[in-house]
């Protein structure tokens, strides 16, 4: 006689072996974002790589990695794990505050790979605050895009500041000969951009929104061609120093979600 599994069991079982995935995919980010970090930071220190090139490599480390591992060790997706998950990304930076840095060589040399020295004594604070306020903008938009049905949409801006934010920085101080200045938080220092560096999220905004062209009508597509790429562009154009993730998230959802709402 075969017996039906037990429902409650079977769930419990899941469910364990979900969060087990999700601490071993975790865990495995931490320590790969970690060596990534040393080597660019060894580059800075030994052969005296501008960090302007290491960071943006983190930069990239940061956005593509999770995706390979998320392939390699999947775990059931869910918005308490992803909440979960940024919030263990915020706390993993405080092995790099000074009193924790100072006394070991290792973090100091990772520390070293995105710390630009035009950004001292605020290149933690400024790093971790715009984390911070990246995720608030992005947790409640993709609780908000799940709902109305707008899912397929959720990682048009992710990929936007992934791609053509990444390729900004490095761009403009390769090619960059137009230049305008910026602010920051925290203090009155004004920073350079430059137009070439900007015209990176232009062209990826363009790029990213033919590969999700399935995902709208004929009408949102043709406004959102007309609307995003130039919006993203002001919005990493006129965001304060090194906090472009958050406004260009606030930008990218804002826009989408009115072009999926209002009638065309």
């Amino acid at each position: 006689m075969i017996f039906p599994p037990r429902s409650g069991f079977t769930q419990l079982l899941v469910k364990k072996t979900m969060i087990s995935a999700f601490w071993l995919n975790t865990t495995l980010k931490f320590f790969s974002l970690c060596l990534i970090s040393y080597g660019t930071g060894s580059l800075v220190f030994h052969k005296g790589v501008k960090v302007n090139y290491t960071r943006k490599i983190n930069h990239f480390a940061m956005f593509f990695l999770p995706m390979i591992l998320d392939k390699i060790i999947p775990y059931g997706k869910s918005i308490e794990l992803f909440v979960l998950s940024c919030v263990l990304t915020v706390c993993t930076l405080l092995i790099y505050i000074q009193p924790v840095r100072s006394r070991v060589q290792i973090i100091m040399r990772m520390f070293l790979s995105f710390d630009r020295p035009e950004d001292r004594p605020y290149t933690l604070k400024w790093l971790s605050t715009q984390i911070i306020a990246g995720y608030v903008v992005i947790i409640p938009a993709i609780i908000l895009f799940i709902e109305t049905g707008y899912g397929s949409l959720i990682f048009i801006p992710v990929l936007i500041n992934g791609i053509g934010d990444g390729l900004a920085e490095p761009v403009g101080i390769r090619f960059g000969k137009h230049k305008y200045k910026t602010t920051a938080l925290f203090s009155k220092r004004k920073y350079e951009r430059t137009l070439e560096g900007s015209s990176c999220v232009f062209i990826a905004s363009l790029a990213i929104l033919f590969l999700f062209r399935s995902s709208f009508s004929s009408s949102e597509f043709i406004w959102a061609l007309i609307v995003l790429p130039l919006a993203m562009t002001m919005a990493e154009a006129f965001s304060p120093h090194t906090w472009d993730t958050p406004f260009l998230f606030l930008t990218g959802y804002t826009l989408l979600y009115l072009i999926k709402s209002l009638p065309f």
